[in-house]
């Protein structure tokens, strides 16, 4: 086990670095340096974050592009016809519809709710876990009228999902380090109680490296994968997902 915590903590050095960040969806957010735009960029590209990684980037940028290149101020003060535009975007089985009711539900979250720190901290605080922040930002985002193919681009952990793109989301927003790729914006989540962003290749590489059992890649996975890695580091155990995702994408491990 010191032989696996030793390998894994050289992989995280080795891909938790801003040299990572040009291959990675994270650059969007990192286009920016108001609070607000990168937690909106960041929670539009996670949206987008299936796929091939050139394909995800350039749609981020394409979608922010849509936005004047300035996403809070577009989603308080945009007007009907501005959305227009947007009804043209198009990111695999995400839309222009989707894209639009996702405008508007953000900027009822930052003009009633606070913005989506508030949201996701009111969820975590209420519930004392992210699996609550997670479950609450999806009823504040979903509340109203919803087209009924939108909601399947929010992860619902209580239909057991993995929601690899929220939970890589939180921790772009909440886990702070040194080395410039995570943004430690949100002081309201403990690190410590963040989940690891669980996909094909992270899940597989965990597989094979005895981290994780189960052969479904589900929320039941991620509470056991992320258990096995807090005693590893009980105080920050997402940081292995950039050992386990860089060698499952980038060393097809």
């Amino acid at each position: 086990m010191d032989h696996l915590q030793e390998f894994l903590e050289e992989k995280v050095r080795q891909y938790n670095h801003s040299s990572f960040i040009p291959s990675d969806p994270v650059q969007v957010p990192h286009l920016f340096q108001r609070k607000e735009d990168i937690e909106i960029a960041a929670l539009l590209t996670a949206t987008l974050a299936w796929g091939q990684r050139p394909v995800i980037i350039r749609n981020a940028r394409v979608l922010i592009e849509y936005m004047d290149s300035d996403p809070y101020q577009f989603i308080i003060g945009y007007e009907e016809e501005d959305l227009k535009p947007l009804l043209g975007f198009v990111h695999r089985t995400f839309n222009g519809f989707d894209c639009v009711y996702f405008i508007k539900a953000l900027r009822k979250i930052y003009l009633k709710h606070g913005g989506l720190e508030a949201v996701f901290t009111q969820g975590y605080h209420v519930s004392g876990s992210v699996y609550g922040a997670l479950s609450y930002f999806r009823d504040v985002f979903f509340s109203g009228e919803v087209p009924g193919r939108t909601s399947r681009h929010v992860s619902d952990v209580r239909a057991h999902s993995a929601a690899k793109r929220l939970n890589m989301f939180l921790r772009w927003m909440v886990r702070k380090d040194t080395n410039g790729v995570d943004f430690g914006l949100w002081s309201g989540i403990g690190t410590a109680d963040l989940m690891i962003p669980l996909d094909l290749h992270s899940g597989n590489t965990a597989r094979k490296l005895g981290l994780l059992t189960r052969k479904q890649d589900d929320w039941k996975s991620v509470e056991e994968l992320t258990s096995f890695l807090r005693t590893f580091d009980p105080e920050d155990p997402v940081k292995y997902d950039f050992a386990l995702f860089g060698l499952g994408v980038f060393e097809k491990f």
